[in-house]
């Protein structure tokens, strides 16, 4: 049936769940997404013209590389160089995950798994570019603000020169350190190359593409396997067979992402490790988890109260906005009513389900933790200047009081 008169505000909710929800738009949405909640609260509390310019690189070139990373690495460029040589009926199971197809003892396995196996080992230049990104970043600042030292470029004291020995160190760390990422991710090439040319015939490279792909396999606990299948498995997830992010990948770049942050955090001093020791557990859990854990305990408090009963299933799943018009439908022939008026109440309730989480996102995660860790950055740098001076004033006043010549002279 065909739905008139919803509305303004239901249509632009409409449109918006439409493009989360997938089609050739969902990476876009996504990126848009995330961005803005990531980069327009850290925008409104810059601290000067380094700090707005460093944090827009980082927001962008990170959501960029997660959203659109996993489709040009792992679909358009591994995916073809290593399943070139498989069967047509193999080449449509690469997108399977690992994990299903495990569940058969099947001698396609064989074929398959090494070669899941390589485009994965491939595919971690996403999460090892995720910590370069941290050391290009600094980079970019010395480059130019000639600035390196955290202090300055947040403008916690003012009248502060620049720390030439400090833009020193931390250029030569960050080449360092973006030296080392490539190194491991050629190393992960030519795992990968080993895998496609003998893991078929190999029962180590057998065990190892199913160690990374589906590393709870070997454990006897039914949540444990189906936790760390989950979190830790770099294998891709399956979109309408192809390749895609999945939540072990987002995990492997979030926990790699996170030593690029605390190490180029470290090189720029003491302020600047702290900052990211206080707001980098907070977002990495909530990235991985937090966001899904949000989303189910919303649903339970729906249901606890009465309320969207109509589109949350007893699993807690929601339709999809393609599905509402045949649940209303469906609610129509058994309770009666209008149809347009089951409809608008069905798209309310999905639209409450999925705004709510969204504006979590951006009110608590995004505003609310930029502001807090900026706010005791500042606080800490000055108790600590506070500290500092009155530890010298208390040296000077027990050296120069009544004490000998001799000392004050040697002093």
């Amino acid at each position: 049936m065909k739905v008139e008169n919803i509305g303004l505000g239901l249509n632009l909710a409409k449109k918006f769940i439409s493009l989360q929800e997938g089609g050739a738009g969902l990476s876009h949405m996504r990126f848009i997404q995330d961005s803005t909640t990531g980069l327009l609260p850290k925008a409104i509390f810059a601290r000067s013209k380094a700090d707005l310019v460093e944090n827009s690189f980082l927001e962008l070139a990170e959501s960029a590389l997660v959203y659109y990373g996993p489709g040009l690495i792992g679909e358009g460029i591994f995916r073809k160089i290593y399943s070139k040589n498989l069967p047509n009926n193999l080449k449509n199971k690469i997108a399977t995950p690992a994990v299903d197809l495990l569940k058969n003892k099947s001698v396609d396995n064989k074929k398959i798994l090494p070669i899941k196996a390589a485009i994965a080992l491939s595919s971690l230049s996403i999460p090892l570019v995720e910590y370069s990104l941290n050391y290009i970043k600094n980079l970019l600042t010395l480059k130019m603000f000639k600035q390196g030292d955290f202090n300055d470029i947040a403008k916690l004291d003012k009248n502060k020169a620049v720390n030439t020995k400090k833009n020193a160190d931390v250029e030569k760390s960050a080449k360092k350190h973006i030296i080392a990422s490539s190194a491991i991710f050629a190393a992960c090439l030519g795992a990968s190359a080993l895998l496609y040319k003998k893991g078929e015939n190999s029962k180590a490279l057998q065990n190892f593409s199913e160690f990374i792909l589906a590393p709870g396999n070997k454990l006897k606990n039914q949540k444990l396997k189906d936790f760390a299948n989950k979190y830790f498995s770099i294998d891709y997830a399956n979109n309408n067979n192809k390749l895609t992010m999945s939540k072990g990948q987002l995990t492997s770049c979030v926990t790699i992402g996170a030593l690029g942050y605390f190490g180029a955090a470290k090189d720029r001093g003491k302020q600047n490790f702290l900052e990211v020791l206080y707001r980098m557990p907070i977002v990495g859990f909530y990235i991985i988890c937090g966001n899904e854990l949000l989303e189910k305990g919303f649903k339970k408090m729906l249901v606890k109260t009465g309320k969207c009963k109509e589109t949350i299933g007893k699993n807690f799943e929601v339709p999809a906005l393609k599905d509402l018009g045949a649940l209303a439908e469906k609610l129509q022939k058994e309770k009666g009513g209008n149809y347009n008026d089951i409809y608008k109440k069905l798209l309310k309730q999905k639209t409450l389900i999925s705004g709510v989480p969204l504006l979590f996102g951006i009110g608590v995660m995004g505003f609310f933790v930029a502001a807090v860790s900026r706010y005791f950055t500042q606080y800490r740098y000055d108790k600590d200047k506070k500290n500092n001076n009155e530890g010298k004033q208390n040296s000077n006043f027990f050296i120069n009081n009544d004490t000998p010549e001799i000392f004050n002279s040697f002093s």
